[in-house]
């Protein structure tokens, strides 16, 4: 066994870690700092696969961005853990459906007699003028465009659902229905401005002003 295919394991063992920790973690923040492990993680595993440009993407668009910006909104916002985890159970069942199917499928790929294992592994040396950015825009649009596609649709209804766990009632007296503000009647219980006179001071007041300030200069003297 080579150098890189040791490497190779061994960034995949802390792969697997990070993504284990980020699902099984309690804290949020622990959970996004496990996940900030797993996109650096697999950069590298890019890296060690001739795949720079993958790599750095990963490193900078999620890590950089993506996760500092998702770490800020957890911070900020008053996160109650216990209220997130009161359906894991209810809902749990159909996880492990899905997860199994998930493992089934890899499984049938690996095993394909059609799947070329080497492809996906450590790449053979490549010529000095190839790039890697090329052929990925030209697989992309042409040979995996339904898969690019449906990543996006996934990528949309995560953010829909995203929205819509914020959006949830709970007893927060800051939220707002945006139901609510649609159906108001600008007419009706908004902000009215009433003209009023102008109301002057009367002579007595004045003059108790002038002794008061009198008084307060001699009593500073």
């Amino acid at each position: 066994m080579t150098f890189s295919a040791i490497l190779f394991y061994i960034l995949a063992a802390i792969v697997l870690y990070g993504a284990v920790g980020t699902v099984i973690s309690k804290n949020p923040v622990h959970a996004a700092l496990h996940l900030v492990l797993t996109f650096c993680v697999s950069a590298m595993i890019w890296m060690l696969m001739q795949a720079e440009f993958l790599g750095l993407t990963l490193v900078v668009v999620y890590v950089g961005a993506v996760m500092v910006l998702f770490l800020f909104v957890v911070m900020m916002l008053n996160i109650d853990i216990e209220e997130l985890r009161a359906g894991f159970w209810r809902h749990a069942p159909v996880a492990g459906i899905v997860g199994v199917l998930l493992a089934v499928a890899v499984i049938l790929i690996l095993v394909n007699p059609k799947t070329d294992l080497a492809a996906f592994g450590l790449m053979k040396d490549l010529p000095a003028d190839y790039n890697n950015i090329r052929d990925l825009g030209q697989q992309i649009y042409t040979t995996y465009l339904l898969p690019f596609e449906l990543a996006a649709v996934l990528l949309l209804l995560g953010m829909v659902a995203a929205i819509a766990l914020v959006h949830r009632k709970n007893n927060n007296p800051k939220y707002i229905n945006p139901a609510d503000q649609v159906k108001v009647n600008p007419n009706v219980g908004r902000m009215r401005l009433v003209k009023m006179q102008a109301v002057m001071p009367s002579e007595n007041v004045e003059n108790k002003a002038d002794s008061d300030g009198q008084a307060e200069g001699e009593g500073k003297a």
